[in-house]
C-alpha cells in the first residue's frame, strides 16, 4: 500500500538533486553529465506511473515485487547523490585549496570511481524500467498540494458526542466508597477506537471527581508494563520531584510517601500485559491510600479486567448511530454548513454506517472530506472496495487505511516514519519535524520557506485528519498522540522500512533502514549478527533507558559501517567516549545524546560532519566544554546543549549561520552567554534554563530580529533591569518566563509586540505582582498562562477588552484563582467571554 508512494517521494528528491546547483557544477568537472542526464530521464518515465502502480499493486503480485526491486535501486540512488553533492559543497568551501588536495592523478581516479558508480546506478534502473511496459500502467502527474485551511483542527474536549450516559454513570461508580475497601479497581473495557480513553478523560476532569480525589493521576502503560517506569512516573506526578536517578527501593519508598494517606484517582491507560504477576506488584505499592482511592484501567481485553480483580467492569458498547453522524458532520462541515449540502449529507450517512460504531473511524473519515464539496469524492469514499476486503477482529480499519489512501503523496512516507515512536509515547512537533528535515521527508516549491514551516504544516495537517491527537498546542509548537490503531496504521504502511527490535529479536529484514531500539538489552555476540549486516540503515532510534551497555558497544563496534546513517538517537545512554571516526558520516544529519551522564568531551572530528542539522546535548551533566571549532558544522540549525564551561566559545556559536533554535539548559556555572550573539541573524527560538549562576544577557540579544520564542526560566540571579534592550525583536510570538524571584512585572518592551505576540506564559515568580493595564495592546494574544505567583491577586480590567484570547490559565494563585471562580468570583467578568479556562484542577469550557 505504501511502498510507491514513498517511492515517489523518493524519486522527486533525486530529480530535486540532479537539478541541483551543486550537481550542475559536478557535472562540468567531472564529465558525468551524460550519463546522469540518461539516469534524470529514465526516472522521469517511472516516476509518471507510480501513483497508477499504487492503485494496481493490491491485485499483482508481480508489480510488488517490481516495486521492491526500485525501491532498493533509488534508495542507492539517493545515498549516492547524496554523497555527490556534500563532496561539492565541500570543495566550494575550501577552493583555495582545491588544487593541492587534489593532483590530476587523484582526480582521475575520483572521476572513474564516480562515473562507474553512475552508469552502475542507472544500468539497475534502465533494467527495471524495461519490465514496466508488461504491466501496463498510466502516467499520472501531480504538483505539491495546497496544504488545507487548518482552522477547525483542534476540537475543544466539550465537542465530544455522546457519552454523557456513560460519563454520568462512570462518575458514579468512582464515588462509590466499599466497606474497608482501601483501593478498589474499575476497569474500562471496549474494542480498539470505540472512546475508552476519550471517556477516561471527561470522567477524569469531571468537577465532581476533582474534588471527591484530592490526587489524580494519568499514567498511558507500555506494551510490557514495566512496573519501575510505571512508579516512577507515580512518583513524579504526584509530588513533582524527579526520581529517574533513584534506584528500584529508593523509587518505590517515595511512590508509596507520595500516596501515603491520600485519597487518589490512578487511571492507567490502554494495558496490554498479561503479566499478573507485574500487576501485583504495582497494586501492593498502591495500597497505602486512603480509603476509597481507585483504580481505573483501560483496556480491549476482558481478561485483563479479571487478572486486575475489578469490582466493576464497564464494557463500552459501539457509539450510537445518530451520535456517529453528529461528530462526522461536526469533522466533515464549517458549522452548520451541512444543512446546504443535503446530498452530502445522506451519502455521509451510508459511509457512518459502514463505521459500525467507532468514533475514531468517524471523526478520521470525516476529517478527510471536510471542507470537501465534491459528491464524486464522497460517492468514492461510501464505495470504496476496502470495505469489502476482509477484516480480522484485530485489523486496522478500514476507515483508517482510506484516511492514509487519501493523504497528499508528500504526508504517507512522513506519517509512516512515525512508526519508528513507541506506542502511547507523546511526541514533539519540533523533534518529529528535524527528524523529517533529515531523512529528507520535507520539500517546499517556495525556497523562501523554511523547511521548519512546512514541518509544522505538515504536523498540522496530519492533526487535523486525525491521525494525529494533540495533547498541547501553542502557536507552531504541537504534542501529540498516535491513537493505537492510528500506531499500527504506521506500521503496516511502513512495510520492511522500519523495524523496531525488542529483547527477544533475533533478526530483521535486510531491507530495513530504520530501527528502533525498544527495552533492548542485548548480549554483545547479539549486536552485529543482528545489526551490522544492514549497512543501509538510515536510522537508528534508541527512545527509552535500558541500552548503557549496548550504547557502547553500538557506537565502537558498529558505527562506522553504517555509511548512510541519518539519525543517531543514543538518549540516556552512558557513553563515555565517541570515537573520532563519527567525523567520518557524511550524511550524518540528526544526532541526540540527551541525558548522557557520563561523557565528559565530545571528539574534535565531531565538527566534520558537513550535513548535521541537528545536535542535542542537553543534560549532559558532565560535559565538560564544547569542542572550539563548532563554527565547522556549516549546516547546523538546531542546538540545544548542557555544559560546565562559564563561557560559552563565542568564535564557535557565533559563526553558525544557519541556526535557527538554540537551547541552553542545565548549566550550573554558566555565568555569562557569549557577545556576538547578534551574528545569529536566523535564530528563531531562543531558550535559556536552570542556568542558576547566570547574571545577565548580552545586548545583542536585542538584534536578534528573526527571533519568534523566547523561554528564560530558572535562572535565580538573572536581573532584568536590561530589558529594554530587547525593543528591536521585531517578530516575537511566544513568551515563556518562569523561575526568576525578582520579576515584578511584564516588561514594558512588549507593548511594541502587539500585532505578533500570541502566548505568554508565567511560571514561579513570586515576587509577581500584577498584569499591566496595557495587557489590552497586545492584540494578537491567544493564550496567556499563570502558575506559581501568589502575590498576584487580581486581574486587570483591561483583561476584558483581549478578543482574541481564547485560553487562560491560572494556577497555584490562590487569591487570583478565587477571584476567578465561575459566576462567583470578582473578575470572573473579566474573564467570561473566554472559550476554555483553567483553574488548577478545573477546566471550564464557555
Amino acid at each position: 500500500m505504501a511502498a510507491v508512494s514513498f517511492l515517489f517521494n523518493i524519486a522527486n528528491s533525486i530529480l530535486g538533486k540532479l537539478g541541483s546547483h551543486a550537481l550542475q557544477e559536478f557535472y562540468l568537472i567531472w564529465g558525468v553529465k551524460n550519463e546522469l542526464n540518461k539516469l534524470k530521464k529514465t526516472l522521469i518515465t517511472i516516476r509518471d506511473v507510480l501513483l497508477d502502480a499504487e492503485e494496481q499493486q493490491s491485485k499483482n503480485h508481480e508489480l510488488t515485487t517490481w516495486l521492491e526491486e526500485l525501491k532498493d535501486v533509488l534508495y542507492d540512488a539517493d545515498d549516492f547523490l547524496d554523497e555527490i553533492q556534500t563532496y561539492v559543497q565541500q570543495s566550494q568551501r575550501v577552493k583555495p585549496k582545491v588544487c593541492f588536495l587534489f593532483s590530476p592523478f587523484k582526480m582521475l581516479i575520483f572521476r572513474y570511481k564516480m562515473s562507474h558508480k553512475v552508469k552502475e546506478i542507472r544500468e539497475r534502473l534502465d533494467s527495471i524500467a524495461a519490465d514496466k511496459a508488461k504491466f501496463h500502467l498510466s502516467e499520472r502527474t501531480v504538483g505539491l498540494e495546497m496544504i488545507r485551511d487548518l482552522t477547525y483542527s483542534f476540537i475543544l474536549p466539550s465537542d465530544v458526542f455522546g457519552r454523557r450516559n456513560e460519563s454520568e454513570e462512570f462518575v458514579q461508580i468512582l464515588m462509590q466508597n466499599g466497606v474497608d475497601e482501601c483501593l478498589s479497581v474499575v476497569s474500562i473495557v471496549g474494542i480498539g477506537g470505540v472512546g475508552k480513553t476519550t471517556l477516561a478523560k471527561l470522567v477524569y476532569r469531571d468537577e465532581r471527581i476533582v474534588k471527591h480525589f484530592p490526587l489524580r493521576i494519568w499514567l498511558c502503560a507500555s506494551q510490557d508494563f514495566d512496573v519501575i517506569k510505571l512508579a516512577r512516573n507515580i512518583v513524579n506526578l504526584a509530588s513533582g520531584a524527579p526520581c529517574d536517578s533513584f534506584n528500584v527501593e529508593q523509587v518505590h519508598a517515595s511512590l508509596q510517601d507520595a500516596l501515603r494517606a491520600k485519597r487518589f484517582l490512578l487511571i492507567i491507560d490502554d494495558v496490554w500485559s498479561r503479566d499478573r504477576s507485574k500487576w501485583l506488584e504495582l497494586r501492593s505499592l498502591l495500597m497505602v491510600g486512603e480509603s476509597g482511592s481507585k483504580v481505573v484501567v483501560t483496556t480491549r481485553s476482558d481478561y485483563i479486567a479479571l487478572m486486575v480483580e475489578s469490582v466493576v467492569k464497564y464494557n463500552l458498547k459501539e457509539l450510537p448511530h445518530e451520535d456517529c453522524l453528529s461528530l462526522f458532520l461536526k469533522w466533515a462541515f464549517r458549522n452548520g454548513q451541512e444543512r446546504h449540502f443535503p446530498n452530502l449529507s445522506k451519502i455521509g450517512e451510508d459511509i457512518v454506517k459502514k463505521c459500525k460504531g467507532v468514533p475514531l473511524a468517524v471523526k478520521s473519515l470525516g476529517s478527510m472530506l471536510y471542507a470537501t464539496t465534491d459528491e464524486r469524492e464522497w460517492v468514492k469514499v461510501r464505495d470504496d472496495e476496502i470495505w469489502q476486503l476482509k477484516q480480522d477482529s484485530d485489523d486496522i480499519l478500514p476507515a483508517l487505511r482510506l484516511s492514509y489512501n487519501q493523504l497528499p503523496y508528500y504526508l504517507k512516507q512522513c506519517f509512516a516514519y512515525c512508526s519508528i515512536f513507541p506506542k502511547g509515547q507523546e511526541i514533539a512537533s519540533i523533534m518529529l519535524i528535524q527528524l523529517w528535515s533529515a531523512q529528507g521527508l520535507i520539500h517546499s516549491s517556495n525556497e523562501r520557506q523554511e523547511l521548519e514551516d512546512v514541518g509544522v504544516h505538515y504536523v498540522k495537517e496530519l492533526c487535523s485528519r486525525s491521525l494525529f491527537e494533540e495533547v498541547e498546542a501553542y502557536d507552531s509548537f504541537i504534542t501529540f498522540k498516535m491513537h493505537d490503531l492510528v500506531h499500527d496504521l504506521a506500521v503496516l504502511v511502513a512495510q520492511t522500512d522500519c523495524c523496531v527490535i525488542k529483547s527477544n529479536t533475533d533478526s530483521i529484514n535486510e531491507k530495513v533502514r530504520h530501527v528502533t531500539l525498544f527495552s533492548y538489552s542485548p548480549s554483545e555476540e547479539s549486536i552485529p549478527e543482528i545489526l551490522c549486516k544492514r549497512n543501509r540503515i538510515r536510522t537508528i532510534f534508541a527512545p527509552s533507558e535500558g541500552f548503557e551497555r549496548f550504547a557502547s558497544l553500538l557506537v565502537g563496534q558498529c558505527i562506522s559501517r553504517f555509511k548512510y546513517l541519518r539519525v543517531l538517537d543514543l538518549r540516556h545512554s552512558s557513553l563515555e567516549m565517541l570515537p573520532d571516526s563519527i567525523g567520518s558520516m557524511k550524511h550524518l544529519r540528526y544526532i541526540d545524546f540527551s541525558g548522557n551522564n557520563n561523557i565528559q568531551v565530545l571528539p574534535a572530528n565531531i565538527c566534520k560532519l558537513p550535513n548535521l542539522q541537528t545536535l542535542r546535548l542537553v543534560l549532559c551533566t558532565k560535559l565538560q566544554k564544547l569542542p572550539r571549532e563548532l563554527g565547522n558544522l556549516v549546516s547546523l540549525r538546531h542546538l540545544y546543549l548542557t555544559t560546565k564551561e562559564q563561557n560559552l566559545p563565542e568564535k564557535g556559536l557565533g559563526s553558525l549561520a544557519l541556526l535557527q533554535s538554540l537551547s541552553i539548559f542545565g548549566c550550573d556555572n554558566l555565568v555569562s552567554l557569549f557577545q556576538g550573539i547578534q551574528k545569529l541573524t536566523k535564530l528563531r527560538t531562543l531558550v535559556i534554563g536552570d542556568c542558576p549562576r547566570l547574571t545577565s544577557l548580552p545586548k545583542g540579544i536585542g538584534h536578534l530580529s528573526a527571533l519568534e520564542c523566547l523561554m528564560i526560566v530558572n535562572c535565580e540571579e538573572l536581573m532584568l533591569s536590561d530589558w529594554q534592550d530587547f525593543e528591536g525583536l521585531k517578530r516575537i510570538r511566544s513568551l515563556v518566563i518562569g523561575g526568576l524571584p525578582h520579576l515584578v512585572a511584564l516588561p514594558e518592551w512588549l507593548k511594541g509586540h502587539a500585532n505578533s505576540l500570541k502566548f505568554i506564559r508565567i511560571s514561579t515568580c513570586p515576587s509577581f505582582v500584577a498584569l499591566p493595564a496595557w495587557l489590552e495592546n497586545i492584540t494578537s494574544l491567544e493564550k496567556l498562562e499563570i502558575t506559581g505567583c501568589p502575590k498576584l491577586s487580581s486581574l486587570p480590567d483591561s483583561m476584558s477588552h483581549l478578543n482574541t484570547l481564547r485560553m487562560l490559565k491560572i494556577q497555584k494563585c490562590p487569591g487570583l484563582t478565587r477571584r476567578c471562580e465561575k459566576d462567583t468570583g470578582e473578575d470572573w467578568s473579566k474573564i467570561a467571554r473566554i472559550q476554555e479556562i483553567h483553574l488548577n484542577d478545573i477546566t471550564i469550557h464557555n
